[in-house]
């Protein structure tokens, strides 16, 4: 059965997954990735632009489908290596979380909306995810993906 989810991350570092045609999720655990299986849907949410700026973006910025069963590790520096699965990212357009707000069930109490956000890694309904991959320019005949 495929499973959509959120991550979230900074879209600097968005986009570098997906320049590597990864995902990587909550500062490089495991735990998250070994949630996923081949063929689960995933969409980036970035909160701010760069990891270490302050400059707001509250955006989807990526959208992908997990390639395989592999995790795998690497190492970016002695103190920080990371586990990685690959992702094969459709074209997409960046999209305003805002105004899909009210329809994403997945956010029940809308006045707070950015609380979900905060767990870094969710899983959300097929009707969500669908509405966010049609809003970031993907079409398809049927459920995404």
């Amino acid at each position: 059965m495929t499973r959509y989810w959120i991550i979230v991350a900074s879209k600097d570092h968005v986009m570098r997954g997906v320049t590597l045609g990864i995902a990587q999720a909550g500062h490089g655990k495991r735990s998250g990735l070994a949630r996923m299986r081949k063929g689960d849907g995933i969409v980036y949410y970035s909160p701010k632009e760069e990891f270490s700026g302050d400059k707001p973006l509250r955006a989807f910025t990526a959208l992908g489908i997990i390639e395989d069963e592999a995790i795998y590790q690497v190492e970016e520096s002695p103190d920080f290596k990371p586990f990685r699965r690959k992702v094969q990212y459709l074209s997409t357009k960046e999209t305003a979380v805002q105004p899909l707000i009210d329809d994403l069930t997945v956010i029940r109490k809308k006045k707070s909306w950015g609380y979900m956000f905060r767990f870094g890694l969710f899983e959300i309904p097929e009707h969500d995810f669908s509405l966010i991959a049609e809003k970031m320019g993907v079409h398809a005949e049927g459920p995404v993906p």
